[in-house]
């Protein structure tokens, strides 16, 4: 097949969709597919190598932001307009866009969701005359609805199926002010008949997005975001089935009874006596729950039932989240447990790797509707099992691996409690480490999310 898939740039910092889009256009090539990766707005910041280089940068940022706020450049020379769209230009200006606020961007999120009625036409002429001079694809995909705006051009003058994966756009833009947040999800709804095909990470995400989009059932599909799995720790051939995961008796509790337990070792084993270790792996800011996670673990400590316990913080920490970081450090310090606690920003792959293979339970109590959670499936690859607040996505997933509980939502007492019990019963936390694990090295692999990307591609692509 011949794919071309359109992922913007996140200025400097890592990106959950960047690194799921590269890992299946690298998978796709694996496989003898012709697979090319267009970056939109900003060159990606990969922790891989990226698969879009050699490839220009369509909907340059600074090209985007000035056709909309100053009608005049819209009439810009050609040759401005390139050299605004540099990918060095580009590089240095995206250190700035960690700062950038939903609130700030709300008519540009309008605007590039009109399409050819927007400010950005010129933009979206540009990208469409390159792709007519591209061996024509199978079919197109869009690595987020936010970019649903070229859609209709694309089906229009290539004559070709647009794909569309859905990653939890909804809570950035109900945190737009009015009247653009009605005003957006209005127009989204519109263009979505622009779409022959969502794809949801999960069911949840999949039922709340056909629901304020009034997507059709069968417009929508669920393929789980799969990770790289190269340099995670793999585990051993399954022996035969002897028993399931030690359950409790309470109702946080998750299991898969179908996948066997695993009697081996797992990549990292707490022995008796060992220091345990609390983890989080996430962008740093409240909205993934870090500071309930810091409350759980200053309330386990005062406890004193796990009296050795330490945190371990990982993840995207971008100029926004540093007064956040700072205000959490002054609570550990306030408690008397900053010594106890560790911070590791932005952190490449194989240091981010080792982070997760270095915990004993792993835990990011988003409160927001998250609609996947890629580093659980990270966490369970290095055979970490977790803990999650029971909303969203979160008991799905759980379900689906095996890999840990689920406790009450919003709540850091509730999820102390879980993480607690998980430390206090070692035999319980190594079974769902092992289970989940092999969960995560079958179900979630990228050759299982290409495979299934690869079949809904080829369907629409023998229907068009």
């Amino acid at each position: 097949m011949n794919i071309i898939q359109l992922t913007p740039g996140a200025g400097g910092m890592y990106c959950g969709n960047c690194l799921r889009d590269n890992a299946l256009v690298a998978e796709y090539r694996r496989r003898g597919h012709t697979a090319i990766m267009v970056p939109l707005y900003l060159p990606l910041t990969l922790d891989e190598p990226d698969l879009s280089a050699g490839t220009p940068v369509f909907f340059g940022g600074i090209n985007v932001y000035l056709d909309h706020k100053t009608p005049l450049f819209r009439s810009a020379p050609a040759w401005l307009r390139r050299w605004l769209a540099s990918p060095a230009l580009l590089r240095w200006t995206g250190r700035f866009v960690a700062k950038t606020r939903a609130r700030d961007v709300a008519d540009l999120t309008l605007s590039m969701l009109r399409g050819e009625e927007g400010n950005q036409a010129r933009n979206l002429d540009e990208f469409i005359v390159w792709l007519r001079a591209q061996p024509k694809p199978d079919v197109v995909c869009l690595s987020n609805a936010l970019l649903i705006g070229a859609a209709r051009r694309i089906r229009r003058d290539l004559g070709v199926p647009v794909v569309c994966l859905l990653a939890g756009e909804d809570s950035f833009l109900d945190s737009m002010p009015e009247p653009w947040r009605a005003e957006i999800w209005k127009t989204l709804a519109a263009r979505a008949a622009d779409i022959e095909l969502f794809v949801a990470p999960s069911r949840y995400f999949a039922d709340r997005m056909r629901a304020r989009l009034g997507i059709a059932a069968d417009r929508i599909e669920v393929v789980p975001t799969a990770i790289n799995l190269e340099g995670y720790p793999v585990p051993p051939a399954a022996h035969p089935q002897t028993s399931e995961a030690p359950q409790s008796t309470d109702q946080t509790s998750a299991s898969a009874p179908d996948v066997a337990r695993l009697t081996t070792g797992g990549p990292r084993i707490v022995p008796s006596g060992d220091t345990p270790i609390l983890g989080y792996f996430a962008r740093m800011c409240p909205e993934k729950g870090l500071d309930t996670l810091i409350d759980a673990f200053i309330a386990i400590r005062r406890r004193a039932r796990v009296p050795t316990l330490r945190l371990k913080v990982g993840g995207g920490c971008g100029p926004t989240d540093e007064a956040f970081v700072e205000d959490m450090r002054a609570r550990l310090r306030a408690s008397g447990l900053l010594a106890d606690v560790e911070f590791h920003p932005n952190l490449p792959r194989s240091e981010k790797i080792a982070f997760l293979r270095s915990l004993t339970v792993f835990s990011v109590p988003a409160l927001y509707g998250e609609a996947f959670g890629m580093y659980l499936i990270e966490a369970l690859a290095s055979g970490v099992p977790v803990v999650q607040p029971n909303h969203a996505a979160f008991p799905e997933i759980v379900q689906a691996t095996g890999g840990g509980v689920v406790c009450a939502a919003g709540d850091h007492r509730a999820l102390a409690q879980a993480i607690e019990n998980l430390l206090l019963d070692p035999a319980r936390c190594r079974a769902l480490g092992e289970i989940g694990w092999r969960a995560a090295h079958t179900a979630y692999s990228i050759a299982s999310g290409a495979d299934a990307m690869l079949r809904l591609s080829q369907r629409l692509a023998s229907a068009s």
